[in-house]
């Protein structure tokens, strides 16, 4: 299986992509909706180009659980994506309530300052949101038979 995971923002669109057996996710890159004429069409060649199977994006709830307007946006842009991928992509969503949180911690942690960090955030959330949908996915890959000890 391989996946993208996407944290949907107003200025700008973070992409993780997992590895080829569906267990890690990697930053790959952040879309600047301003310098980017059409982010769907660059997203729908990253699907095509990578053969990518399911496309995870980041569903923001309120901390209540409920869907406000930020939902509501990510489910216009879902739409609008699933007319431009293949019928054979499958998206999926997962709440990605404190990824950004999660993702400044982790970089923080790895040495990056807020200011450093800006550049890739989103890239660093998107990795956040594909990472736990890998991990509630979890299936332990075909290693072949008789991998004894």
């Amino acid at each position: 299986m391989r996946a993208l995971g996407i944290d949907h923002g107003d200025a700008r669109i973070g992409l993780a992509l997992s590895d080829d057996l569906g267990m890690l996710a990697h930053p790959l890159k952040t879309i600047h909706r301003k310098q980017t004429p059409d982010p769907l069409a660059e997203i729908a060649e990253i699907v095509d180009e990578r053969k990518i199977d399911t496309v995870v994006i980041g569903m923001p709830l309120r901390m209540d659980g409920t869907e406000g307007t930020a939902a509501a946006k990510v489910r216009t842009f879902i739409a609008a994506l699933t007319s431009r991928l293949s019928a054979a992509v499958s998206i999926a969503t997962i709440d990605e309530r404190l990824s950004t949180v999660v993702a400044q911690e982790e970089l923080m942690a790895s040495g990056r300052n807020l200011r450093r960090s800006r550049a890739i955030i989103d890239q660093a959330a998107a990795c956040v949101i594909l990472q736990d949908y890998l991990d509630s996915h979890d299936t332990p890959p075909d290693l072949g038979a008789g991998g004894g000890d």
